[in-house]
């Protein structure tokens, strides 16, 4: 198995608890786009990723959709699910290629019920969550989209460790509820001002103070809830 600091949930339990959970679960690969879970299903396993970048994502009726939340290496991919019958209306996908502890989800459902500190840990995840979903709502219906994607690159960095993000213009179009053509503008005027590079489907950061001024406050905010989760310090940014 990993070694439990690899996924910030597991590193935040007792030596027994992550034993209780890891001993069930399976490292896995996760190729981009892999589903983890469909919209309104019960899913089949958890993940506690190591690797790599999930979005949870809002499918709408004409066949848009946009990015609600992701999660990293923090957290748990199903926590929500645990919290009664309701099928969820998201839907999660891998964004950046990774990997994790895969666990049978009835596995993890019988340790959220019989084990306090691993109950009470995933609650902790869970409202960091729902927080950070009415932050993004939030901020995609009152500011820009030079802001959504800087706050979006910014947050994705947070969780990766690295400064070179593999996406489209086409997918960050998707996950911050703007035109292809617009990112493309933004793109190109972030990178003319020095704060990335865009080649080839890579956005690379190169001056990531310079993008943290020109965020929005729900950055800020974000940031701190991801920081404060599990009563960790902030995030380390990653050398240009």
């Amino acid at each position: 198995m990993e070694d439990q600091s690899s996924n910030l949930f597991l590193s935040s339990l007792s030596r027994a608890n992550y034993d209780r959970l890891a001993s069930r679960s399976t490292q896995v690969e996760l190729p981009l786009h892999t589903i983890l879970y469909e919209e309104e299903e019960s899913p089949r396993y958890g993940y506690f990723l190591t690797l790599g970048l999930a979005s949870i994502i809002t499918p709408m009726s004409n066949g848009e959709s946009v990015e609600v939340g992701f999660i990293g290496h923090e957290g748990v991919v199903g926590g929500l699910h645990l919290l009664g019958p309701a099928l969820l209306s998201t839907r999660c996908v891998m964004q950046l290629s990774g990997m994790a502890l895969r666990i049978p989800y009835l596995e993890l459902q019988k340790a959220f019920a019989n084990f306090p500190e691993i109950h009470s840990r995933m609650l902790e995840f869970v409202q960091q969550q729902a927080i950070m979903v009415g932050q993004i709502a939030g901020c995609n219906r009152l500011h820009g989209s030079e802001q959504r994607l800087i706050r979006w690159l910014l947050s994705a960095q947070d969780r990766t460790h690295s400064s070179d993000l593999k996406f489209t213009h086409q997918y960050l179009a998707e996950m911050i509820a703007s035109q292809r053509t617009t990112i493309t503008v933004i793109a190109r005027d972030l990178q003319e001002r020095g704060f990335i590079r865009y080649s080839r489907g890579v956005v690379h950061i190169v001056d990531r103070q310079g993008l943290e001024k020109a965020a929005c406050d729900c950055y800020a905010i974000t940031k701190q809830l991801y920081a404060s989760l599990y009563g960790r310090n902030a995030p380390t940014a990653a050398s240009p």
